[in-house]
């Protein structure tokens, strides 16, 4: 009770019951299923591991397509003490969110001490950002990483404070808390890498703890610490693919090649238009301000730099995908933890703004319009019209992946090998021997992903029984190939309403006769 009294207050206590509250609307809303299929590649990995011991998506094939092990193993305890799903999943959410609304409640008032109120600003628009709450809510682990993002920045800051009189000892210890926190964070989602980077970097230029040899023991410590954590995951994923990222990053830029023949420019707009849906558009301006208001204070304190790397984070995320995964598909999810920190700091800059105009009455009216607009367009987005949204991506998921499961467990033999293209669903209520047209757990398809005969070859050597897609996944997007005799399609309405098709299942003919 100490460490919670002394850490935490009534405010955060707030966030945590508004984020609890936010989060179970959009799971009643949803009823209790995922917007996404890839939450259920998660819990199938999380029920194995509780279950088996294995890492693996088929029981008894060992695979690397878990893009998280972090929140894979947090699946699996509460698997393991046989927690309700539904309620395990959403309960990390809710504390995702809610710790990613503490956080950012911390980093704006470093960021502006002398404003009341900031802080609780910031976390309330936080933990009200759609967005947020979709991915806290999507069973997928988007909404730890970018709660731990925060963290890892607010982690940084820290050493600004008085780590030049700090003993020896207490830099190991700060180091080392640093290099836990940065493990736990690539082992969310890999690409945290990429903010560490950016802190030790800026840790190197800045110095806080004083002289290089302090600066050297603090980022040893950290770095040992991070490899000893990190290590064996990277080495089973080495041995198991001969690389130390998860079969899915290799998959899923494959499979997207196509989208890289736009111009980068344009792809970086693809990127960054699913995120300005909410009350973060109206506050954009914040971000430029902001830059402003740094630029003041590095004439009287040059490590005022540090504070520019919420929003270096972002960009630099966003320029990476655009390079080597521009998909924005699915409310740009991949860059979803790009927004806490563009949220906190362009709130900081209108608030900011907001102070240095009082006197102006041009200046009260632009700096109160843009804040009561952006509150009101956060409260709409996140309690009116997400909720629906949310709704429409569950019943997407419900009415075609998983009720086809459903209908695979009844119908096709337990040993008939199937190629699926979206592998959750069928993973979690019909497990049976899979050939994924997706790669994440058939890494041979990878080169040949977009090679539609290599495919169908591929497919009858390994005598494949049935397969299962949406019309756009079947190769060579041919649903009247003489190959395929449907035998069963959905016909839910959500689909096709959003401009999709239904999922169908096909019996393949080697010899082109239906039965």
């Amino acid at each position: 009770m100490k460490f919670v009294s002394k850490h935490f207050d009534l405010q955060d206590g707030l966030l945590l019951l508004i984020a609890a509250g936010v989060v179970s609307l959009y799971v009643a809303f949803g009823g209790g299923g995922f917007p996404l299929d890839d939450s259920w590649i998660h819990q199938v990995y999380g029920r194995n591991l509780a279950e088996s011991g294995q890492w693996a998506f088929v029981p008894g094939e060992a695979s690397a397509a878990s893009t998280s092990p972090l929140y894979t193993i947090l699946l699996a305890g509460g698997y393991f003490v046989g927690l309700p799903r539904v309620l395990w999943t959403n309960v990390l959410g809710i504390l995702a969110l809610a710790s990613a609304g503490m956080l950012g409640r911390r980093i704006a008032e470093r960021l502006l001490p002398e404003q009341k109120y900031v802080g609780m600003a910031a976390g309330l628009v936080l933990v009200l950002a759609w967005h947020l709450i979709w991915a806290a809510a999507s069973g997928m682990e988007t909404m730890i990483f970018n709660a731990m993002t925060l963290l890892l920045i607010w982690l940084g800051w820290r050493e600004l404070d008085d780590s030049r009189f700090v003993s020896p000892q207490q830099l190991l210890w700060r180091g080392g808390l640093f290099g836990i926190a940065t493990a736990l964070t690539v082992l969310t989602r890999a690409e945290g890498i990429v903010l560490a980077g950016l802190i030790g970097g800026l840790m190197l230029a800045i110095r806080p703890q004083g002289t290089m040899w302090r600066v050297i023991l603090w980022g040893g410590s950290a770095v040992v610490l991070f490899a000893l954590i990190v290590a064996p995951y990277l080495l089973f994923n080495l041995n198991l693919t001969g690389g130390v990222l998860p079969d899915t990053a290799a998959a899923k830029i494959a499979e997207n090649a196509p989208l890289l023949e736009e111009s980068y420019p344009v792809r970086v707009v693809n990127m960054i238009f699913p995120l300005i849906a909410g009350g973060q558009l109206l506050l954009a301006p914040g971000l430029v301000i902001f830059v402003v208001m740094l630029r003041r204070q590095l004439s009287q304190n040059w490590q005022a730099w540090f504070y520019l790397l919420p929003l270096l984070w972002g960009v630099l995320l966003i320029a990476i995908y655009a390079a080597r995964l521009p998909a924005p598909y699915q409310h740009g999810r991949y860059v979803i933890p790009s927004l806490p920190s563009f949220i906190v700091v362009s709130l900081v800059g209108v608030l900011w703004f907001a102070k240095q105009t009082r006197r102006s009455f041009a200046g009260r009216v632009v700096s109160r319009v843009l804040l009561i607009a952006a509150g009101i367009m956060f409260v709409y987005m996140g309690v009116v019209l997400g909720p629906q949204i949310y709704r429409r991506d569950v019943e997407i998921i419900d009415q075609e992946m998983v009720k086809t499961a459903l209908w695979i467990e009844e119908n096709i033999a337990k040993d008939a090998l199937l190629a699926v293209h979206d592998i959750g669903a069928v993973g979690y209520f019909a497990p049976r021997p899979i050939l994924d047209l997706a790669g994440l757990v058939s890494p041979e398809v990878v080169p040949i992903i977009l090679d539609e005969e290599p495919l169908w070859r591929l497919m009858e050597q390994r005598n494949v029984r049935y397969l299962m897609a949406f019309p756009d996944q079947v190769p060579g997007d041919d649903v009247d190939d003489e190959r395929l005799c449907l035998v069963y399609t959905t016909g839910g309405k959500a689909s096709p309403a959003a401009g999709g098709g239904n999922m169908s299942v096909y019996r393949l003919t080697w010899n082109n006769q239906c039965p």
